[in-house]
């Protein structure tokens, strides 16, 4: 027992004690009412089990050393997790309204969800798939967080100075997105690319004229660090063919100005099932290979800025006979249904995982620039994008197993992929092309994630795998199961299953893990000042400047909240007036928010030390409205109320 708790690290002498069956009580607490030997017989427990709670046992008051930002799926959100304590620590509010957080429900954050509209229409939900750190020299800096919307083809800004999200930016041009929010490494280009081709700008075409009008697209949203925003005026964006884009990745180090990204259905499949015609599923697997798209993005951005794009739906797309022209993108084959496309860490290979194949296959940029600078290629796809030969492209491939999909890195060279099919996490040599280990995981595994394992320095420590399936893993809920993120230790000799935890939102799919030490998120507000335009708002009110001013229909109220009051609690208005509540927190001891809702009304804001807020509305139903905190806040909680009279129009 005592050579498992020093394998662990732990030398508390507490914890030898109880191992040795002589629990201790010290500085008044309660001593342990049994062993560790007499706890683990009653209830199952290996040595093995007891070691992984050891390692990701984060006590109450101390912190954890990694945090992950993990895509919130069909939810349209994304979860803050601790690690390797494996805590939920926040939901962020990104594309659908969050209402703790007062999000969307009245406040300042509606103008950022306005922004999220497509062909004029709101939209209720997302599908969030990659969430992506802002980077600098190829480092996660813990400044933003971009995320991308699958199903309707937007991308979102999160400060991580408040961990609220700032901006929604639709894309005009395509129809889905999946290769998406990857960033060049310093951060100057959020790239977004397409998923399923559709004419640019979205407009009508009969699947008669899939090859002819039919495209792929992608974006490159220009991001000002200053304002930390993404400015849709400096963007640009390049035609691609109409296969369909599937994951991609930025160049680092060597390959600093280059971006890799996979496709599959190069056979340009449609379905048609009610006609007898073979489905998408079926038709897309046909050929034994796919293309790799490799981009020189710097070459692309300079002939925009030379004038050659063509504006569609107000952003300049390169079309494709300049990009073939311009060798802007290269073709070269990759094993079939490609998914993952991962860059290594010096940057200076590629690696990528087949769904339908079982090789990692490592791609050497090195060889691929050698052979585009001497324009050796093998043929031009139907677009006349030149192709390069598969074999003189490749360094070589690892036999991984059956459905490999992505692949991290470690700080000792080594490669972590994970395997669908045979439902396991496969860790290799990058450099020798071979499997050291497997670790079953339970089950279906999609996307991995290591600490900081795909910036130029990863970490080392642990790995996540993100499992699509926990049919035995968990109480029953219905039959609609969580799913499951297992945390794995591979700072040893060989990898260790630590830590379970059921995912009950969305379906996860992608995250990213940084060091907690990075991120510097702010505590309280400045006195007034609205998150949304980053400084003091010019609405702000201050204690004993408190007032309700009438101009015509319009009333504006000036409104303060602190423990455990609103200045005023009494509003009266008429049947048809214009609200607009302004309302600051005068609070400034960290922790201290409150809510403030209207019944009936859909307005529900969350008032962090400091913040203030705007909301509008128009008072349309007479009636009497109670007015209240929502956030537990003081003793005098619910005593934290007043009233919105709406009186009814004269007859």
């Amino acid at each position: 027992m005592k050579r498992w708790i020093a394998r662990a690290g732990i030398g508390a002498v507490a914890l030898v004690a109880l191992a040795c069956g002589k629990p201790k009580s010290k500085g008044g607490a309660i001593a342990a009412s049994a062993s560790v030997k007499e706890l683990m017989a009653a209830r199952g427990l290996t040595e093995a089990d007891v070691e992984a709670a050891l390692r990701t046992y984060v006590p109450s008051g101390k912190l954890d050393d990694y945090i992950v930002f993990a895509s919130g799926g069909q939810s349209g959100q994304v979860l803050v997790i601790g690690a390797p304590s494996m805590r939920l620590l926040k939901l962020i509010g990104v594309y659908t309204p969050e209402p703790w957080q007062g999000y969307g429900y009245g406040g300042d954050g509606d103008a950022v969800l306005e922004g999220g509209k497509q062909n004029g229409h709101a939209l209720e939900w997302a599908d969030v798939h990659h969430p992506n750190l802002s980077e600098t020299n190829g480092e996660y800096d813990g400044q933003v967080l971009f995320v991308n919307d699958k199903a309707n083809a937007r991308v979102a800004v999160v400060d991580l100075a408040d961990f609220m999200t700032k901006q929604i930016v639709a894309n005009p041009l395509a129809a889905s997105d999946h290769g998406g929010t990857f960033v060049t490494q310093n951060t100057d280009y959020v790239i977004e690319t397409s998923q399923y081709p559709a004419p640019l700008g979205r407009e009508y075409a009969p699947l008669a004229e899939y090859k002819e009008k039919y495209r792929g697209v992608s974006v490159f949203w220009k991001f000002d660090r200053t304002t930390k925003r993404i400015d849709p005026n400096q963007s640009w964006a390049l035609e691609l063919p109409p296969y369909t884009q599937d994951l991609a990745d930025a160049g680092k180090l060597d390959s600093d100005g280059w971006v890799f990204i996979n496709s599959f259905n190069t056979e340009m499949a449609i379905g048609g099932t009610l006609e007898g015609k073979p489905p998408i599923e079926s038709g897309a697997s046909q050929n034994d290979m796919d293309y790799l798209h490799v981009i020189d993005w710097k070459k692309a951005e300079k002939l925009i800025a030379d004038g050659k794009g063509q504006p569609i739906k107000g952003i300049r797309v390169l079309p494709l006979a300049v990009s073939a022209a311009e060798r802007v993108i290269t073709l070269i084959g990759e094993p079939k249904s490609p998914h993952g496309v991962d860059v290594t860490p010096d940057g200076k290979e590629i690696v990528v995982g087949g769904k339908l194949d079982t090789h990692a296959t490592v791609y050497s940029f090195e060889k691929i620039k050698k052979l585009i600078d001497a324009q050796q290629f093998e043929g031009k796809d139907a677009y006349g994008l030149p192709i390069l030969k598969f074999s003189d492209s490749i360094r070589g491939q690892a036999e991984i197993g059956l459905g490999p999909l992505h692949t991290v890195f470690d700080d000792k060279g080594n490669a972590y992929t994970s395997v669908f099919i045979e439902s396991v996490v496969a860790k290799w040599s990058v450099k020798e092309l071979k499997v050291i280990e497997k670790m079953p995981v339970h089950y279906n595994i999609g996307h991995i994630l290591a600490a900081e394992g795909d910036t130029v320095s990863p970490d080392g420590k642990f790995v996540i795998a993100m499992n699509k399936m926990s049919l035995d893993r968990f109480s029953k809920v219905g039959p609609l199961y969580p799913q499951n993120f297992q945390l794995i230790g591979i700072d040893g000799e060989k990898m260790r299953m630590l830590a379970d935890m059921p995912i009950g939102i969305g379906e996860p799919h992608y995250a990213q893990m940084i060091r907690a030490d990075k991120l510097k998120p702010i505590k309280t507000y400045p006195l007034g000042e609205n998150p949304y335009i980053g400084h003091k708002d010019p609405s702000a009110t201050v204690a004993g400047q408190e007032k309700i001013v009438r101009k015509g229909n319009v009333v504006d109220v000036y409104m303060t909240a602190i423990r455990s009051h609103f200045t005023p609690d009494q509003i009266e208005v008429e049947q048809g007036d214009t609200v607009k509540l302004h309302i600051t927190n005068l609070e400034q001891s960290e922790d201290q928010t409150h809510g403030f809702a209207i019944s009936m009304h859909n307005v529900q804001l969350s008032l962090e030390p400091g913040r203030h807020e705007n909301v509008t509305f128009v008072a349309d139903k007479p009636g009497v409205y109670p007015m209240f905190c929502t956030e537990f806040c003081s003793a005098l909680h619910l005593e934290m109320a007043g009233y919105l009279l709406v009186k009814p129009k004269a007859k």
